[in-house]
C-alpha cells in the first residue's frame, strides 16, 4: 500500500511577515504543495505573500477558490469541490500546507476543509498548526491589556453587523473581526451596550498603510476595509 501524504493547516500571522512560527516556517519548507484560499473575484493570496520567503522553488501552489456568498449550497458545494482537489494530492504521496491568515481554528478557511476532509478522507493525516490572530497582533501593536484579572472577552465578528454585541451580557471586552462592511452598524451597537468609551479600531495591523482609529465616525466615512478589526472595552 503506497503511503500517503500529510496535510498540515498552517497559521502564519496576521500580517507583519515576522509573526510567523518557527515551527510553521519549517512545515512550508518541506512542503510538496501550497494551498491557500482564494475569492472567486481576487486570486491574490496575502497568505501566500507572507510565506513567500519559506516556500519551495519545486512546491507547486494552487488556489483554492471560496465564493463570497450566503448560498449555502454554493458554499458546501466549494468546500468539498477544495477538499477533493487536497485529497488528490495527499493520496499521490505529497505533504501539503492550506496556508491562512492568523490562526487555523479561528474564522479560517481551513475550518471548513477540516470538516469536509473529515467526509472525503477521514484517513487523512492532519496536523494543525497555530498561528498568531489579528485581535493578539492589534492589541500587542497598541499596547492594550486584552483581557485580565477574571474578565471575559468576546471574539465576534462584524460581517453582518453589531447584533451579536448587542446580546453580550456580562463581557467586559470585545474583539470585532471582519469590521468592515457594516460599521456603521457595529458602531451602533457598541453605543448601545456601552462599550464606545474605550474602543479602537486597527487597520492593516503590521503591514504597510497601517491605520489606528479612534474616532468611530470618521471610520463611518472611509471606503470600507477588508483588514479591519476593533477592540472595545467597558
Amino acid at each position: 500500500m503506497e503511503k500517503t501524504g500529510k496535510l498540515f493547516g498552517v497559521g502564519v500571522g496576521p500580517g507583519d511577515p515576522e509573526l510567523i512560527t518557527i515551527k510553521a516556517v519549517r512545515i512550508i519548507k518541506g512542503a510538496d504543495i501550497i494551498f491557500t484560499a482564494a475569492s472567486t473575484k481576487n486570486t491574490y493570496s496575502l497568505a501566500v505573500e507572507i510565506a513567500s520567503p519559506y516556500i519551495s522553488s519545486t512546491a507547486t501552489i494552487e488556489k483554492l477558490s471560496f465564493p463570497m456568498t450566503k448560498d449555502a449550497r454554493e458554499t458546501e458545494a466549494a468546500w468539498t469541490r477544495n477538499a477533493k482537489k487536497i485529497a488528490v494530492f495527499l493520496k499521490q504521496g505529497k505533504n501539503a500546507v492550506f496556508l491562512t491568515l492568523g490562526d487555523p481554528t479561528t474564522y479560517s478557511t481551513f475550518g471548513y476543509i477540516l470538516k469536509k476532509m473529515d467526509c472525503v478522507m477521514p484517513e487523512a493525516d492532519i496536523e494543525t498548526i497555530p498561528g498568531i490572530t489579528s485581535f493578539h497582533a492589534a492589541s500587542a501593536r497598541l499596547n492594550r491589556i486584552l483581557v485580565e484579572g477574571e474578565e471575559s472577552l468576546l471574539i465576534t465578528s462584524g460581517a453582518y453587523g453589531g447584533q451579536r454585541i448587542r446580546n453580550i451580557d456580562g463581557v467586559e471586552n470585545v474583539a470585532v473581526v471582519k469590521a468592515y462592511k457594516n460599521i456603521k452598524d457595529i458602531n451602533k451597537a457598541l453605543k448601545e451596550t456601552g462599550l464606545n468609551n474605550r474602543c479602537v479600531a486597527v487597520s492593516k495591523c503590521g503591514r504597510e498603510n497601517e491605520e489606528i482609529i479612534k474616532d468611530f465616525n470618521k471610520l463611518e466615512k472611509r471606503a470600507p476595509d477588508y483588514w479591519t478589526l476593533i477592540l472595545a472595552s467597558k
